[in-house]
């Protein structure tokens, strides 16, 4: 099977430079709204090195569940739901307003704003679970966009966490999973530092799951156990240990 190349690394930041220099800081000429929305956003501390003042939060988070701390129980805090509403439907925008070819960074030999497309429809569908979920019961993931989400998790994901993480050094473990409702069959393989992907049922493997998109998708994103999948065969140990050699983030 041809191997899943290597992640682009990640740019370090770079201090802004002049013809003499680093460049001191120029007074701001920010609209006395945008400043009161970064301040906002100097108070939700948590994810090192990010610029919170893209989020745009507003002046008063009391209540707001802040990156890098635990979930926040009780009622919805007033301004959440509105602020998140806006940002998705800007995303939105913007991805129908540019040519999804453009060339910009991702973590991916994908390095198209079609890369971002596609990870932010994933993320969207995912987090729709989520939230269903915690009201009620969650309704399955669209059949076309879960089997692409699996297909992206080997495609991108997996060489991506390995990496990030410095997961264990593959032994040649072999996977194969099955879509019950479609034409998704899926053979992937470890080889040291490499991620393998081809097609499935033309090898054996060491453990084979199948089950419907939207329950290999959710399997894949630690959402449902692998007693929900419609079949496991094989070395269960093996199976088990895939979120090892893919660890979460």
């Amino acid at each position: 099977m041809p191997k899943t190349p290597k992640m682009p690394k990640t740019p370090e930041p770079m201090e802004p430079m002049g013809p003499m220099g680093p460049m001191e800081p120029e007074e701001s000429t920010e609209p006395e709204e945008s400043k009161k929305t970064a301040e906002g956003a100097e108070g939700a501390e948590g994810v090192e090195g990010a610029d919170l003042r893209f989020l745009e939060l507003p002046v008063d988070l009391t209540g707001w569940p802040l990156p890098g701390s635990d979930a926040v129980g009780g009622p919805v805090p007033p301004g959440l739901i509105d602020w998140f509403a806006r940002g998705a439907s800007a995303l939105a925008a913007l991805f129908e307003s540019v040519d999804t070819t453009e060339a910009v960074w991702t973590y991916g030999q994908d390095r198209t704003i079609g890369f971002w497309v596609r990870v932010q429809s994933i993320e969207a569908a995912i987090h729709r679970w989520d939230a269903e979920g915690a009201i009620g019961a969650a309704r399955p993931i669209d059949a076309e966009l879960a089997a692409d989400a699996v297909r992206q998790t080997f495609e991108v994901m997996a060489p991506a966490r390995r990496e990030w993480t410095r997961a264990p050094q593959g032994a040649g473990e072999r996977y194969r999973f099955r879509q019950t409702d479609g034409v998704g069959d899926w053979a992937v393989e470890f080889d040291g530092g490499d991620v393998r992907l081809g097609p499935g049922g033309l090898e054996p493997c060491d453990v084979e799951v199948a089950g419907t998109a939207s329950d290999l998708m959710l399997f894949l994103w630690h959402r449902i156990p692998a007693d929900r999948l419609a079949g496991v065969k094989g070395d269960r140990e093996t199976l088990d240990r895939w979120f090892t050699l893919v660890p979460p983030v």
